[in-house]
């Protein structure tokens, strides 16, 4: 149970849209009166409450009042989190998006940015002084604020970069969740060999074939060249799920062989890995070096 709180513009929004990445079912702003009831009231999951001078019947002592009350109750202790910021970098935010300030609204002579930042300070400061946790977001950037809250509050296994591996056939088109795309349609094709177009790359024939051409182990070397240092950069920058793409012309031969070894390459280095084959309606996910078939699956739609 998390109360998540602090000064306008210094990140508080963030903090819940990732507490709710990770499980919390999020509650933005509610009436003061209506933070006893959803805390109390019944629930299959961790929650987090995002409190303002915005909400409606605000009051910082009353607040502190009722997650004390709360916690006197026993079971789990509701944990204050404050998002704060240098009103510097406030004042730099609030220029940049032209928003107005919640206290500094328009029409009121002298009330200007800094003024509210002023009078949004004095009424947190109980706050901010009985806080768990203060987050300082000055010259924190979003993928850092994003480990800081995993570190502390995401299930084991739950954080971190999932990846999707795809085979396609560009008859039916780009798959439209795809980060990257690489085009196979250079590698000499299985569907010309009478006896390998009804298989697939699943089947060893064809991966011998597609194997056996001198473009495959130079294209391999410089595929996973390319990809392994980019997963853990995307994963450090704070992606969460990266898809990879693999076309030929039918989405049943040389994509589908590049797409299981890749699966397996990612896996075999500890990635959580999905592997989908669009056109054969097929859908396998890797866990480390493990594989655990999904359910089946007759058909995937484009």
């Amino acid at each position: 149970m998390l109360v998540v709180t602090g000064l306008s513009g210094a990140g508080k929004s963030s903090v819940l849209r990732v507490l709710e990445d990770l499980g919390h079912e999020t509650v933005d702003n509610p009436p003061l009166a209506m933070l006893g009831e959803l805390m109390a009231g019944p629930g299959g999951g961790p929650l987090a409450i995002g409190m303002d001078t915005r909400t409606r019947g605000f009051d910082a002592h009353v607040l502190l009042s009722g997650l004390d009350a709360l916690r006197a109750r026993g079971g789990a202790a509701p944990e204050l989190i404050f998002v704060d910021a240098s009103e510097e970098v406030l004042l730099r935010r609030y220029s940049e998006t032209r928003r107005r300030h919640p206290l500094a609204p328009a029409g009121v002579p002298g009330a200007g940015v800094g003024d509210g930042i002023a009078r949004e300070e004095a009424a947190l400061a109980p706050l901010r002084a009985a806080a768990d946790w203060v987050i300082d977001t000055s010259g924190l950037p979003l993928p850092e604020l994003r480990r800081m809250i995993e570190r502390r509050y995401g299930p084991a296994g739950l954080a971190g970069l999932s990846v999707t591996v795809q085979s396609f056939g560009y008859p039916q088109g780009l798959p439209r969740e795809a980060d990257l795309v690489l085009d196979l349609r250079f590698l000499r094709n299985p569907h010309y060999d009478p006896q390998l177009r009804p298989m697939t790359g699943r089947d060893a024939p064809v991966a011998a074939y597609i194997e056996e051409d001198p473009e495959w182990g130079p294209f391999w070397g410089r595929m996973t060249a390319l990809l392994d240092p980019l997963l853990p950069a995307y994963e450090a920058g704070g992606k969460k799920y990266l898809t990879v793409a693999l076309g030929c012309t039918g989405g049943k031969h040389r994509s589908v062989l590049a797409a299981e070894r890749l699966a397996r390459h990612f896996a075999r280095s500890g990635w959580p890995v999905e592997l989908l084959h669009r056109e054969l309606g097929l859908r396998e996910a890797f866990h480390g070096a493990r594989l655990k078939p999904a359910a089946a699956a007759p058909h995937i739609s484009p």
